[in-house]
């Protein structure tokens, strides 16, 4: 299942994802965890220090690696500088799994211990000082983007996407990408502003929305979220001693993690879980056409000089019958 956190900034989406992670990592289960938002926090909230976490491997400065690999021997795609961060793939592209090793993984993941087991951790790189005035930071998330389009995931396999804060989802057609997504929301205006953004704008494109109620500590801020979000509330997270030790550096065992929170985070899973049977992998096609050829339109064409709408193969659908045929 590919999932997504959203949520304001300071809504505690980094630290809720990171958990989930570790609750993910603890049953065994094969992840893939991405930092996609533009403050790169992930890496220290799954326990890297300062240090470790700057030595990442940013997917941005690779993108001519993932193109040249994801290409293949797709005749559609001409040369790897007409590929753009929506390019669907088709005949003859390689193909992205969860379990497997292959070069991309090679050059951008990196293998995080946790306590209940190894997750593969992928960021897309910080926005520097050298971006400034030059560059949009989903210049650098293209290259999540890219490899989402060209993943193929089954069940009990789960990857993890820490998106960027607010509505910046919504600059490209990523927010479709996901089977779930969680959105972290405080009980306040603010915190659930982001919320009707989201809803608003996701609405026409059949994106499964929860919301995660966070730093709730009672039935009044409960009622508040119910009143605000209705049935998309699936569960609510409260003050953590835990999480303040983590936030300290001196996070306890996993399994020490209050109880409460447990529950809420096997409650994300299921969740999770359940919206495996409802794919439809044929409307995720379609929608990947649809923000590439609105991208190739809009300004890819131009930049690329070539008429990326024939990068599209008509009789093409991602999905895992694909992978077991090549």
């Amino acid at each position: 299942m590919k999932i997504a956190f959203v949520g304001k900034g300071g809504s505690g989406k980094t630290t809720l994802s990171s958990l989930f992670i570790r609750h993910l990592a603890a049953t065994g289960a094969p992840v893939v965890a991405i930092d996609a938002d533009i403050n790169q926090h992930l890496g220290p909230a799954l326990g890297l220090d300062e240090a470790e976490a700057a030595t990442l491997p940013a997917m941005g400065e690779r993108l001519p690696l993932i193109k040249d690999y994801l290409r293949g021997s797709n005749p559609r795609i001409v040369s790897t500088e007409t590929m753009i961060k929506t390019t669907p793939p088709g005949e003859g592209s390689r193909l992205l799994r969860v379990r497997e090793d292959n070069p991309v993984y090679d050059a951008c993941a990196r293998p995080v211990e946790l306590d209940g087991g190894t997750v593969r951790l992928m960021v897309t790189g910080p926005f520097t000082d050298a971006d400034l005035g030059v560059a949009c930071y989903h210049s650098k998330t293209g290259a999540v983007e890219l490899c989402l389009n060209h993943l193929v995931d089954g069940p009990d396999e789960y990857v993890v996407v820490d998106m960027t804060a607010g509505s910046d989802s919504f600059a490209s057609g990523m927010f479709t990408r996901f089977d779930i997504t969680f959105l972290v929301a405080e009980p306040t205006r603010k915190g659930v502003s982001v919320y009707r953004q989201y809803k608003e704008y996701a609405r026409d494109f059949g994106v499964t929305l929860k919301v995660v109620g966070n730093k709730v500590q009672g039935d009044d801020d409960l009622a508040f979220l119910r009143a605000e979000v209705g049935d998309d509330l699936l569960v609510t997270v409260g003050h953590s001693d835990w999480v303040r030790a983590l936030e300290k550096g001196r996070p306890p065992r996993f399994e020490l993690l209050e109880d409460a929170n447990h529950r809420a985070l096997s409650r994300l899973q299921s969740a999770a879980d359940a919206t495996y049977e409802l794919r439809d992998w044929e409307r995720y096609t379609r929608q990947m056409v649809h923000f590439h050829l609105k991208n190739a339109q809009s300004w890819g064409n131009e930049r690329t000089g070539a008429d990326l709408a024939a990068q599209v193969d008509p009789s093409f659908v991602l999905g895992e019958s694909v992978v077991a045929t090549a």
